[in-house]
């Protein structure tokens, strides 16, 4: 069907390129402008659409670096969007984690080994060693 549309246009091309052909060897052989009127509106209509093309490429033009610059944006929005969300997942995560704990209100205390509590008086500073003199 494709190629029957196909051939349907290029016949009707051809045949409309023959034609205009023709009247042009009319008009050279006979010395008169056919249809004049006509000629210098499709003449306009014709230097508009050129323009038009112009126009539409240097706009095409601009596509690659529009488009580059919005798929960068789109792929910001989307990180912080599942940067968000992952951190709403870790809170909830760290919610479910403390209820389901036993350790569910920790609380830190003092260490029970004498070694410990010398360690934490030693690392703060406050705390002097049994050889050290004032």
């Amino acid at each position: 069907m494709i190629i029957f549309t196909a051939v349907i246009v290029f016949i009707g091309s051809l045949a409309a390129i023959l034609g205009l052909f023709g009247i042009k060897y009319r008009e050279l052989r006979t010395e008169r402008v056919f249809a004049p009127a006509m000629r210098i509106k499709a003449d306009e209509q014709a230097l508009r659409f050129k323009g038009a093309l112009a126009r539409g490429r240097r706009e095409l033009a601009k596509l690659p670096p529009t488009l580059l610059h919005l798929s960068r944006i789109a792929v910001h929005e989307a990180a912080l969007g599942i940067a968000y969300g992952a951190r709403a997942a870790e809170q909830g995560a760290h919610r479910l984690a403390d209820m389901v704990s036993h350790k569910h209100r920790f609380e830190k205390r003092e260490p029970r080994s004498e070694f410990l509590k010398q360690m934490n008086e030693h690392k703060s500073g406050t705390g002097l060693g049994e050889n050290e003199n004032i």
